[in-house]
């Protein structure tokens, strides 16, 4: 990953780049005064909060701005050309084949009614490699973006997939035409830590084996200090400090910088104090969640008609204590979604038994069911599609107040600017919508609105995956604090071991639907009992090198 020549030009050169959008409220400045730059063969990370400009700067140096953004000063120099005043058909003939991209977001970048082979053939077909025997191109493509039974997954539609399936899958496309530089924005944040160590060293071989150049989008701090020969710091549209990735991270020299550091989760991390959570989790038997050999068997359709059965789910079995946390860890398609989904009676359990507060899941009228809704709420993984791009911020999260029959107009206005505040979002948020928020604001949204009804329980599926360091550790300090203040319970289901080492007391270890290890947390990380569990700890990017 070296640098061939420390006198070569590099092969994307930002200079003095101002980035400007017109919106309803008049010109809004998002980048201003920005330099970097990336080497052939170069691995560079742009690290920084959501709306720090990381994003725009990537998507500006492909053409791919929202129509209402502009470049407005600078130079975006390419193999030494200048694009910043490129026309579409300019970019064109360098997107794909000559500068790849990883967009964060699976659900919103796959077609949801092609198939997966179809998707990445049309990758290759529109950057002049289409002929020979395609479906061995897709095949090798997909299996090099670590996607196991790559031919017959190639046949599936992106549903069918899991996040972090989607997310491969996507990593694929962007890699299938062997760019010369791949920006990768946020390209494992829906990854197992596993995968997500496959997917990276399969960029590594490329830069070596290609002189292919990565530029990471990335609020990891770990996977930046492992990965990354170069860090850019952004903060509110500027670059605050750029330097060698472990010198700059070890010694930051700008208090942004270490903020961000003294913010990252790490395996030296320690459980949030909550005096509450812990006595209840040394001595506590008053269970809010009791799960008794859950099973789920999904009917698989194969060739023809034929259908056989996949277990997603076996004979799992654990409690969530009341006003504790467990965590659900393991790897993606280990079975911990789906035990979320029965918990949530979103899924129909095949076999076994889910009690809540006493009472069988299997057994509620519609009325209890509806009262249940109030009592358990979920933050899901994807903040895309958890929330409706019609809805306004203000509606989306005044939804389950006016259908619990909750206070009166004003009330309930006043109720959602003090959600916002909880998840630092201004008041002013609740009259924009979706599209208008970067991905970490809208996961905020979706976590003020899971807390409006002041559940008992909340299920949070990858809740803070989306989100930045500081983002992450202020929403884990607020659900840490509602815990102690409000006694509530999270199963909370993740693939990032160093944020389960900060917010839960139990830890429940799933590998291929069975539940392969269980105990409290400081005793699973520091005497895994299984090799798989051992395995996930090592596979932590960046694990000690932030310590």
């Amino acid at each position: 990953m070296e640098n061939q020549n420390s006198n070569e030009q590099p092969l994307l050169d930002m200079r003095d780049v101002e980035i400007t959008f017109n919106t309803a409220n008049g010109p809004v400045t998002a980048v201003r005064g920005a330099n970097l730059s990336v080497m052939p063969g170069e691995s560079v990370a742009i690290v920084g909060e959501s709306g720090s400009g990381k994003s725009t700067i990537a998507l500006a140096a492909m053409g791919l701005l929202a129509k209402n953004g502009k470049v407005t000063g600078g130079q975006i120099l390419f193999d030494g050309k200048d694009y910043a005043g490129a026309s579409d058909k300019e970019f064109r003939h360098i997107r794909g084949n000559q500068i790849g991209m990883v967009p964060q977001d699976p659900m919103s970048n796959l077609n949801p009614v092609w198939k997966i082979g179809f998707q990445v053939k049309e990758t290759l077909k529109a950057n002049g490699l289409g002929g020979g025997d395609m479906n061995k191109k897709v095949t090798e493509a997909l299996e090099n973006a670590g996607l196991p039974d790559a031919e017959r997954r190639a046949k599936q539609y992106p549903h069918e997939f899991s996040g972090g399936m989607r997310q491969r899958a996507l990593i694929s496309i962007g890699l299938s035409c062997r760019p010369r530089l791949l920006v990768a924005d946020e390209p494992t944040s829906a990854l197992d830590v596993t995968v997500q160590r496959q997917i990276l060293d399969h960029l590594d071989n490329m830069t070596a084996e290609l002189g292919t150049a990565v530029l990471f989008i990335t609020h990891d701090l770990g996977l930046a200090a492992e990965r990354a020969e170069k860090v850019v710091v952004m903060y509110k549209g500027q670059v605050v400090e750029s330097g060698p990735a472990l010198e700059l991270l070890r010694n930051p020299q700008h208090p942004y910088t270490k903020r961000l550091i003294d913010s990252a989760p790490s395996l030296s991390s320690h459980r949030m104090a909550n005096a509450e959570a812990a006595q209840k989790s040394a001595s506590s038997t008053d269970n809010v969640l009791e799960i008794k050999n859950l099973t789920k068997v999904f009917k698989i359709r194969e060739k023809g008609l034929k259908k056989s059965d996949f277990t997603a789910v076996d004979d799992v079995s654990f409690n969530v204590k009341r006003g504790t946390t467990t965590a659900v860890v393991g790897e993606s398609g280990s079975g911990k979604s789906t035990v979320a989904k029965m918990v949530l009676n979103l899924l129909e359990p095949t076999s076994g038994s889910i009690r809540f507060d006493g009472q069988d899941m299997g057994r509620l009228s519609e009325k209890e069911l509806f009262r249940f809704r109030r009592r358990v709420q979920p933050i899901f993984q994807d903040p895309y599609g958890s929330l409706d791009p019609m809805y306004s911020i203000f509606r989306t999260i005044e939804q389950p107040l006016k259908i619990h029959g909750i206070g009166n107009a004003k009330s309930r206005q006043n109720r959602v600017k003090e959600l916002l505040e909880h998840v630092s979002m201004p008041a002013s948020t609740m009259h924009r919508f979706p599209n208008e928020l970067s991905g970490g604001q809208r996961q905020r949204i979706a976590i003020a609105r899971a807390l409006a009804l002041e559940p008992e329980v909340i299920i949070c599926d990858e809740a803070v995956s989306a989100l930045d360091v500081l983002v992450q550790a202020q929403v884990l300090e607020l659900l840490n604090k509602l815990q102690s203040e409000l006694g509530l319970s999270y199963l909370f289901i993740t693939h990032d071991l160093a944020v389960v080492r900060q917010i839960a007391d139990e830890v429940v270890v799933m590998k291929n639907g069975q539940l392969v290890e269980s105990g409290r947390t400081d005793d699973i990380f520091a005497n895994p009992k299984t090799q798989y569990t051992a395995d996930l700890l090592d596979a932590i990017p960046g694990g000690q090198l932030l310590v």
